[in-house]
């Protein structure tokens, strides 16, 4: 039996209904009979999903980075403080100051981690490497000084290596109605054209550009990109698929993309698979992507980055295919592999989508989460 406490989620960086904070957690915690209200940023003339308990109290949105840094975490701060929860918990680096101030003897702070940024310092190219190595080390002087009495939630198997006190709360899907019901078989993929997809925030280092280059080494193939995306980025991705632009269609353009939004483009095609050839960088090669999940949720078959932990995940599930994300070869071989053999792509998705619904879903992860703040308020 769950006693009911007062939580207060808090981020100023993510969108106020970011799947993980809000879809997965939040939601979670108000269904298990917590008062649930989320400090974040004001939403973009998107109303907050149906049938939801967790109250949206908004902070101010900043288009200044370093005005968001001071100003809003000053605002989330003051409101949070007022909210006298039981339980805060914050999702971004910049409010470590803010969950220090916010630790009282009687409360609980976590912090969730959702990525490696001392890794993601490292790899920001626009800084000279020494002033990156100072600021990796700064943060996590930072970091060690203000978690001190706090806890930590980690989005990532890997983050255990760096916080070993740590507590996992993956980033496994939700299983809906559409996922289960919607879903019977994938359709006999026929035709010699074929559909991919790639789902998510669109940016260089998630392949932007390498997946926008797909039509112009593969006949008759279109990438389909739902996720918010720089409009230069976009641009430039037009550039690279040079003639075949047309085969390219992005949608969330200097836009936001919502949750429900993702999903029904996930059962509006008959998709040949779902992309995710990523450039070799420290902390993707290391990380199990949250779109693996989805693509096989919807029995959909991969094609990835041919890293080793991604090869290990497709090989364990059977679900896909890897391939160096630099040689076109190989990457026009392995699309029309599945195109030429259809009924290998549908056990593919099947095996995914069996993985998904049996072992790697969101209802593990949200009853792990319910557990551990029993225990932790019940130690207070």
């Amino acid at each position: 039996m769950v006693t009911p406490k007062r939580v207060v989620h808090i981020t100023t960086v993510h969108h106020p209904f970011d799947p993980r904070i809000f879809h997965k957690e939040c939601v979670s915690l108000s269904k298990a009979g917590h008062e649930v209200i989320l400090l974040a940023p004001e939403s973009e003339n998107e109303t907050q999903p149906k049938k939801t308990n967790v109250s949206h109290l908004p902070i101010r949105r900043y288009n200044s980075r370093w005005k968001r840094m001071f100003f809003g975490t000053i605002q989330a701060w003051k409101k949070a403080k007022k909210l006298e929860a039981d339980i805060y918990h914050f999702h971004d680096p910049e409010l470590l100051p803010i969950g220090w101030l916010l630790k009282k003897k009687k409360n609980v702070v976590i912090y969730d981690i959702h990525e490696d940024y001392v890794t993601s310092i490292l790899q920001k190219d626009y800084l000279p490497t020494p002033v990156k190595k100072l600021i990796a080390k700064m943060y996590k002087l930072m970091e060690k000084f203000f978690t001190t009495h706090m806890q930590m939630c980690l989005a990532e198997k890997y983050y255990k290596d760096f916080y070993p006190n740590g507590i996992q709360i993956l980033n496994y899907p939700i299983l809906s109605d559409r996922f289960t019901t919607e879903y019977s078989e994938r359709k006999l993929n026929t035709s010699k054209k074929g559909k991919l997809l790639y789902t998510g925030n669109v940016s260089h280092v998630r392949g932007a550009l390498l997946h926008a280059k797909i039509p112009t080494i593969v006949d008759d193939i279109c990438v389909h990109f739902v996720g918010k995306c720089p409009k230069d980025l976009a641009e430039e991705m037009f550039q690279v698929s040079d003639n075949k632009r047309e085969q390219l269609v992005i949608e969330g353009i200097d836009q936001y993309i919502e949750k429900e939004v993702i999903e029904d483009r996930y059962f509006n095609e008959t998709w040949l698979a779902g992309l995710a050839l990523f450039p070799p960088t420290d902390h993707y090669k290391r990380k199990e992507l949250t779109k693996f999940f989805e693509y096989m949720g919807a029995g959909i078959p991969i094609i990835c980055s041919d890293f080793p932990v991604w090869k290990d995940f497709i090989d364990t599930y059977k679900c896909g295919l890897t391939v160096d994300p630099y040689n076109d070869i190989e990457i026009r071989q392995t699309i029309n592999y599945l195109r030429e053999h259809p009924q290998e792509a549908i056990e593919m998705g099947k095996n995914g989508k069996e993985a998904v619904e049996n072992e790697l879903n969101w209802q593990s992860q949200a009853d792990k989460l319910i557990n551990w703040y029993s225990h932790l308020t019940t130690k207070q």
